[in-house]
């Protein structure tokens, strides 16, 4: 079973991973969008690191749910509400539970996906986030580090793909033939859960 410490070491393993890919995620985000994703997340998950350490929520939904609202607070563009919805929505459907299983994990995940995809309006093959969360919740039945590589690959699988949500769908066909700066920074989050999970 999972409970609050678990949620809490990923969050602060997400904040390691967005801190150490900061510039290679700036990188990505430059020829198609802002070239300020990777220093919006780094400042979002920065904070939210920070936050958990002063206060120390007892539940894996209240670690999330306050994740959330603090990336919300100090992430600009997209990618604030984006993720913060994420988390956010996570943390709701997982409740006021002390423990949660890998299962209950995997349905809450679903939820805050699904909410992210209803903010945005991107569905998969969009070249978002959503590329690499989708198969990634898919693939979180069947253990943490078979989620983390559904995650890699569904983040390399953007670079083919011509944009059709956010800020690069404003290129058109030059969006073609670069990787998705947020499903790169969203393999990162699943990459870190498998981390918090030892695998």
């Amino acid at each position: 079973m999972l409970d609050a410490d678990f949620f809490r070491r990923w969050m602060t393993a997400t904040a390691a991973s967005v801190d150490r890919e900061a510039e290679r995620l700036t990188a990505l985000d430059s020829p198609i969008g802002d070239a300020d994703h990777g220093s919006n997340l780094q400042r979002g998950f920065t904070a939210v690191a920070a936050t958990l350490e002063k206060e120390a929520p007892d539940t894996p939904g209240a670690v999330l749910t306050l994740a959330g609202r603090r990336l919300i607070s100090t992430v600009g563009g997209a990618s604030g509400p984006l993720y913060g919805t994420l988390l956010r929505r996570t943390g709701k459907a997982l409740g006021d539970a002390g423990e949660v299983s890998e299962e209950q994990l995997a349905e809450a995940l679903r939820a805050g996906v699904e909410a992210v995809m209803t903010l945005g309006g991107a569905a998969p093959g969009d070249k978002t986030m959503i590329d690499t969360l989708v198969p990634a919740v898919d693939a979180l039945g069947t253990g943490f580090a078979v989620a983390r590589t559904a995650a890699e690959q569904g983040a390399l699988a953007t670079t083919p793909l011509q944009a059709r949500k956010g800020r690069a769908s404003y290129l058109g066909e030059r969006s073609i033939g670069h990787q998705d700066p947020g499903a790169t920074s969203a393999a990162l989050l699943i990459a870190a859960l498998a981390e918090a999970a030892g695998e």
